[in-house]
């Protein structure tokens, strides 16, 4: 693979920070000089702003540009999503100022599946380091410029690993929910292909929670954040939650809160952009 280099001009919706650290993926990391590189579908890019422009260069399966345009859904228009979901109310507004540079990528739908059910009961750093060492012992190896990266192991790569295998690489609870995922997947019990063109939504939820390890909120993710993209799906966690009980619901123990109660709230609210008016909210709640 040769090196590639694509030059973004004048691209509002597009903020480093608001797009690696908001919680949607786990191999984008920043550099000293501010940039990130990220390893995704076997391409290892770096991506630095500088004033309007959005440099990205690095080696690429395929041109760089449409490599680029398809992970960042760069043909989407977010400045319209952002005019609907910011008259809904003054909060909406609020959180889409604080995270107005947020996108959300298609990431491929195995490794999507595979890193959120590494994601269940974790931290951020462990679930990058834990993804980490399982792409460097299985995936495939990638050099650029004198350094060496791993793209996310195939279902075929991890086809022989074994749980002891697993465990090793610290995954705790979740090495027999990989082994049994990947087994599942490997004989066609949940197809990936025809999950891809399955046009409703409920039919892919129910595939996704036959998988070990995936239960609503993981299934969610995977609905949200891979190339599945379904933005009508509003993932709840305890920030999520806890978000919409301040604003909206207000009850005094916010553990008191259903997850129907809310989804019937988001539903409301936001429609068929709900996943996305959650990416604001959270990262908003989260980080502010």
């Amino acid at each position: 693979m040769q090196e590639q280099k694509y030059i973004l001009k004048n691209q509002d919706s597009f903020n480093l920070k608001d797009i690696f650290e908001c919680g949607q993926c786990f191999r984008w990391n920043i550099e000293k000089d501010g940039s990130y590189t990220g390893v995704f579908k076997g391409n290892v890019i770096n991506i630095k702003k500088e004033g309007n422009n959005i440099i990205f260069n690095g080696v690429c399966e395929g041109k760089i540009q449409d490599v680029v345009e398809d992970y960042f859904d760069l043909k989407r228009d977010y400045k319209k999503i952002k005019s609907k979901l910011s008259k809904i109310d003054s909060n909406m507004e609020k959180s889409i100022k604080y995270g107005e540079g947020i996108r959300i990528l298609n990431q491929d739908l195995w490794e999507t599946i595979i890193s959120f059910i590494i994601s269940a009961n974790n931290n951020i750093p462990r679930i990058k380091g834990i993804i980490e060492r399982l792409s460097k012992k299985y995936g495939k190896k990638i050099i650029w410029g004198n350094k060496e990266y791993y793209a996310f192991p195939t279902a075929k790569e991890l086809k022989n690993v074994t749980v002891e295998e697993y465990r090793k690489l610290g995954l705790g609870f979740r090495d027999v929910r990989l082994y049994e995922t990947t087994q599942m997947i490997l004989n066609k019990q949940v197809d990936l292909e025809k999950l891809q063109k399955e046009e409703d939504t409920q039919k892919v939820r129910q595939e996704l929670l036959k998988l070990s390890g995936v239960g609503p909120k993981v299934a969610d993710c995977i609905l949200l954040f891979s190339t599945l993209k379904r933005f009508e799906v509003f993932p709840i966690d305890v920030w999520v939650r806890r978000v919409m009980n301040d604003l909206y619901i207000k009850n005094e123990n916010e553990n008191k809160v259903s997850k129907n109660e809310i989804l019937s709230l988001a539903n409301k609210k936001y429609g068929n952009l709900a996943g996305i008016a959650q990416q604001y909210l959270f990262y908003w709640r989260r980080e502010a």
